[in-house]
């Protein structure tokens, strides 16, 4: 399974921003790999959200390990049968350990969205 995180500047913390996060942590559970890439619209005047779902989706992932999505970002993930996990602390590899023994939640409470505010 391909999974997705949400990683702050340390490059090993869950980023509490999905949208505007600076990295993503893509780990393939079957593997063990693990690839850091910078977030390509960390930045973006608006819609980063919805972009960074669609970068997730072009990415083949299987999930999502996130603290919070927003709506639009959801439907995106959604559409594209990508299942959304809360994340349990702030370590990524903590959270990958748990979605690898199943103790990781389906997210389930979805934001509005911030709408270019950061």
């Amino acid at each position: 399974m391909k999974v997705i995180l949400p990683l702050d500047e340390n490059k090993i913390d869950v980023c509490v921003s999905f949208g505007r996060c600076q990295y993503f942590m893509i780990h393939d559970t079957d593997s063990g790999s693990t690839e850091i890439k910078g977030n390509p619209v960390a930045d973006a005047q608006g819609g980063a959200g919805i972009k960074s779902a669609q970068f997730i989706v072009d990415s083949k992932a299987d999930a999502l390990i996130t603290v919070r999505c927003g709506e639009n970002a959801a439907k995106v993930l959604n559409m594209a049968g990508i299942k959304i996990f809360k994340s349990e602390g702030i370590g990524a590899e903590h959270n990958i350990a748990l979605l690898k023994s199943g103790k990781l939640s389906p997210l389930a409470q979805f934001h509005a969205g911030f709408h270019g505010k950061r």
